[in-house]
């Protein structure tokens, strides 16, 4: 069934797309990527492509540019090695946080990037919980936005002594309510909600808690984590004021610029679970635990290639 599939990495999270080949059956396909002195990206297919429904995986991540630039040109190598069709599998999608245009004088840079992606040659698309659903309509070829509650859910689960009536989902502000209702839903909790004040990017400050934590089991929800301030901020209200037992994190994207991590080592977060999607290397917060997002990859690819 799987003689005409293949699977490219990038560079940005090999190690993610070992475990979406081994999940399929397969080993990753070769692929020569390396650098000219000047920093200009070299790229070299050294498979036979003809027929070949080819998967690429490669996460936008830091360092943002070149691993957009490097998937760009992959694409390019691919189709030019007469690839029958090409799948872009992106568990991390930078400058999705840049979808509209507050200021005058802003660009719409998600929109910009989906363009340049939509014109690179490739056929669709599998995205990891975009930031914002609107931004499939940005990409003018078949996106699917898939989900990574399942596994968040499946996870907390496992928790010791897990009880839907000790625990409540909270979402870390107003915009994410819809995607916590339908998590709490899931787990068939109760859910909260931090109203809070953002006086510019990466700056917030906590005004209120929505909803009913004493006593209870907070699990903050979000999709993407960078300078960890929010949530961190969150965590703290909902112990001093909402006096909530035990902090739970889960955030499919760890982004963790600055002294994320840091503030992650809180004493009010007991514990912070992050997907895959975006590779965290020296890891050394003894409260940060990762799952992997391949096993959803791999029944999205499944249902392409049948």
């Amino acid at each position: 069934m799987h003689s005409k599939i293949k699977i490219f990495s990038g560079t940005s999270n090999i190690s993610l797309a070992e475990k979406i080949a081994s999940g399929l059956n397969l080993d990753l396909s070769k692929i020569e990527i390396s650098k000219f002195q000047d920093g200009e990206i070299s790229v070299l297919i050294k498979e036979n492509l003809n027929g070949c429904h080819c998967f690429l995986v490669q996460s936008i991540c830091r360092p943002v540019n070149d691993n957009l630039i490097e998937f760009l040109i992959i694409i390019d190598a691919l189709r030019r090695a007469h690839a029958k069709k090409i799948t872009a599998v992106i568990p991390y999608l930078g400058y999705s946080r840049q979808d509209r245009k507050c200021r005058l004088g802003e660009p719409i840079s998600a929109k910009l990037v989906a363009k340049i992606i939509s014109c690179a040659g490739i056929d669709d698309i599998i995205i990891a919980d975009l930031h914002a659903s609107q931004i499939e309509g940005f990409f003018d070829i078949p996106v699917s936005n898939i989900s990574n509650l399942a596994n968040f859910a499946e996870d907390i689960k496992k928790i010791e002594n897990f009880s839907p009536e000790d625990f409540v989902i909270v979402a870390p502000d107003v915009g994410a309510a819809k995607k916590t209702r339908a998590f709490a839903k899931i787990l068939n909790c109760n859910m909260a909600i931090i109203d809070k004040n953002r006086s510019k990017a990466n700056c917030s400050e906590v005004m209120n808690i929505i909803g009913n934590v004493n006593n209870k089991n907070a699990i903050l929800i979000d999709d993407i984590i960078d300078t960890a301030g929010t949530i961190s901020n969150a965590a703290k209200a909902l112990v001093e004021i909402g006096k909530a037992r035990k902090i739970y994190i889960y955030a499919t994207h760890a982004v963790c610029s600055g002294k994320a991590f840091e503030k992650l080592s809180s004493g009010f977060i007991n514990q912070v679970v992050f997907s895959d999607s975006i590779p965290i290397l020296n890891l050394k917060n003894n409260n940060i635990r990762i799952i992997s997002i391949s096993n959803i990859l791999v029944s999205e690819i499944l249902k392409f290639i049948g």
